[in-house]
């Protein structure tokens, strides 16, 4: 079994306060699940989180996490948003905020 850092990707750009947090947890499930979205089974989608916009979605399969970071351009669809929003995926790192704040800064 792969660690579940692994198996997380990070997801912003979730357009905030359009529908129910539930809602918006389905979306982003369905979305991730497509096979033309390069995805594949999700076990868990974290939103809302601390920062506005951001969602957490955790794979079955690490495998899953390489495909969908190939795919060059996520577009969020669904017939109950207004519109398609781009979405930026990148790989889960625990490690980032384990810097010293001023490493950071230089």
């Amino acid at each position: 079994q792969a660690a579940r850092s692994t198996r997380t990707i990070v997801i912003a750009g979730v357009p905030a306060g359009l529908l129910q947090d539930d809602v918006m947890v389905d979306i982003l499930t369905i979305h991730f699940q497509m096979s033309r979205n390069n995805g594949g089974d999700v076990e868990e989608v974290t939103y809302p989180t601390r920062n506005e916009g951001v969602a957490y979605i955790t794979f079955e399969d690490q495998e899953v996490v390489e495909s969908v970071l190939k795919k060059d351009q996520h577009l969020l669809q669904d017939k109950r948003l207004p519109r398609c929003y781009p979405l930026t995926v990148t790989r889960y790192c625990h490690k980032v905020s384990s810097f010293p704040i001023h490493l950071i800064i230089l």
